[in-house]
Formats: C-alpha cells, sequence, structure tokens
C-alpha cells in the first residue's frame, strides 16, 4: 500500500508538472481594444509573431474589441478567465479613461506583463488647413478661439496631448470624437479636421502630401523628421509618448506569468519587431513585470493629476 501511495503521488506530481509545463497548449488571444489599422494595432501585430515565436510556438492571435474609447475590449479582457489565454494590450489610457468616468475598468484590475514600447506624439494636421507651420496654428487658434477642430478619442492619450498643448499655448480647440486612430485618420484625410495627435507611422502621408506634422512632443528633433520643430523649442512645453504593455486578469498563476514575462523579454529582441518598430518611430522600450507594476503606478498618478488640472476628474 505505501509503494502503491508513492507511484500515485509521484503520478500526481509529474501530472501537474506536465500541465504546467504544456502551457500554452492552445491559442493565446491578444485584446486590441481598438479597430484594425491604428497604433496599437500596428504594434502588437509584429509583436505576435515574435512572443509566439519565444512561446515555442504557441499561436498568438490579434482580437480586435473596440467600441466606447477602448472601454469594450477591457471590460472583456477583465472578465476573461485568469489562465495566461487572454492578453490585453494597453497604453495610457487605462489611466485617463477610468478617472474621465468614461471607463469603469482599472489597471488595478489586471496582473502587468511588460512594456514594450514608446511613441511620440506629434501634432499632425489636414492638408486643407491654411498654416504650414505649427505657430501659424497657435495664431489662428489665438485669434478664433474654439473654432480648429480636433479628432480625439476621448478621455484617452488623443484627447490628452491636444490638452496639455491648449494649456501650455493658451488656446482653445473643438474636439470632435472617433473611436481609435482609424477612424480618426480616415476624418482628418478626407479633410473633415484639422487637427489629431499622429506619429511617425504617417510620414509615408506627410510626404505624400496628405498631412502636415507641425510639432513633435520630444526633448530633441526626430532624425526621421529634421524639419519638424519640437514642441519645446517653440516654447510650448510639452513632451507626450504613448506607452504600450501587456497586462492579464487578477488571479493569473504565477509560474504563467513568469512564463509570459520571460517570452515577453525574448520577444522585444527580435530583429524583425524592433525593425518595425523602427519604421513607425517607436521605441522598444522593455520592462519587466516589477518596473512595470512600478511604471503603471506612477502613470496613474500623473494621469489623474492631469486630468485634475485639465478639469476633467471624474473620480
Amino acid at each position: 500500500m505505501r509503494l502503491l501511495s508513492a507511484v500515485f503521488a509521484g503520478l500526481t506530481l509529474c501530472a501537474v508538472a506536465n500541465v504546467q509545463a504544456a502551457y500554452p497548449d492552445r491559442p493565446i488571444k491578444v485584446i486590441v481594444p481598438w479597430a484594425a489599422g491604428g497604433d496599437t494595432d500596428n504594434i502588437f501585430r509584429p509583436f505576435g509573431p515574435a512572443l509566439q515565436k519565444a512561446l515555442g510556438g504557441a499561436t498568438v492571435v490579434i482580437a480586435n474589441i473596440g467600441g466606447a474609447s477602448g472601454t469594450v475590449g477591457a471590460r472583456e479582457a477583465k472578465g476573461s478567465p485568469p489562465d495566461g489565454y487572454t492578453l490585453y494590450a494597453v497604453h495610457d489610457y487605462v489611466h485617463s479613461t477610468y478617472y474621465l468616468g468614461i471607463s469603469d475598468v482599472n489597471y488595478t484590475d489586471f496582473e502587468p506583463i511588460c512594456l514594450i514600447a514608446s511613441t511620440p506624439s506629434i501634432i499632425t494636421a489636414s492638408p486643407k488647413t491654411k498654416w504650414s507651420t505649427m505657430k501659424e496654428m497657435v495664431a489662428d487658434a489665438k485669434a478664433h478661439p474654439g473654432q480648429i477642430s480636433v479628432g480625439a478619442t476621448l478621455g484617452s492619450t488623443s484627447h490628452f496631448f491636444p490638452a496639455l498643448v491648449e494649456k501650455a499655448a493658451g488656446i482653445k480647440f473643438k474636439y470632435i470624437s472617433y473611436d481609435g486612430l482609424a477612424q480618426r485618420m480616415n476624418a482628418i484625410l478626407g479633410g473633415h479636421i484639422d487637427l489629431t495627435d499622429g506619429n511617425l507611422t504617417q510620414k509615408g502621408k506627410v510626404d505624400a502630401g496628405q498631412l502636415k506634422f507641425l510639432a513633435v512632443a520630444t526633448e530633441k528633433r526626430s532624425p526621421e523628421l529634421p524639419n519638424v520643430p519640437t514642441l519645446k523649442e517653440l516654447g510650448i512645453n510639452v513632451l507626450y509618448a504613448v506607452s504600450r504593455g501587456l497586462l492579464v486578469p487578477k488571479g493569473t498563476p504565477n509560474d504563467i506569468l513568469t512564463k509570459l514575462e520571460g517570452a515577453c523579454a525574448q520577444a522585444s529582441k527580435d530583429p524583425a519587431f524592433s525593425e518595425s518598430m523602427r519604421k513607425q518611430g517607436t521605441d522598444v522600450r522593455y520592462l519587466d513585470r516589477k518596473a512595470y507594476a512600478d511604471f503603471l503606478k506612477e502613470n496613474d498618478t500623473l494621469n489623474k493629476d492631469l486630468a485634475r488640472e485639465l478639469g476633467l476628474l471624474k473620480r
């Protein structure tokens, strides 16, 4: 009986070890809470194959679940089983939409896995606008307050960035809401809005005369855009970038968190992913679980303070 008990215990331990070692044994879904073609989608699609390779070939599927400024996808991610098979692709909007009362989902509803990228923001104009420089736009905005239209996903980074510019430049915009960058780009390319929050992804359209870059929110001029001034050099003291990472539902087992963290670290070094980010004007910026948790906590405070400063705080 003792021998049988020992054999049974050994078999049980082996079975548990095999189950744990088997992860992942089915496709992993990455929820991108906006439509295909937006910035977050364009960053996580090339990251998917790199993550897939780092996980030993397990299938990684990008699932675009848009709606309500990213809230629909956020709720689905929050309500998913904590088994490592649903990942949530986020950026700073997870803080801003919560504090503006748009979303009831908070970053603390999840476990951090990793930060992977940071994308500097650029004030981007329709070619149908009459200005060719940021200075001309600001002068026009001062002469006609509330008349220059800005396409933004309300409560998200595309809202906070121009709101910061408004405050720093002493001007006032008129906001028009769109659900994600893909919709905003369609609107600005069609001449339906004057401005939006863009980035280097649109450089080809700028070169083709379809858009205009007015100023970039970085400390120094971008090597890719030597003729585009920074906001700071124009006297508008705004630095802004959109940081993107992965979360999973609370309660996900620690061994799965550790495996995903290691896979993210490996995927962030993938040459194809790095090259894709370079072409998009995005910095590969890997942070592990602990560092990302600290980053999220600090960023949450910054967004809450910013919402309060802008008179938008609802929580």
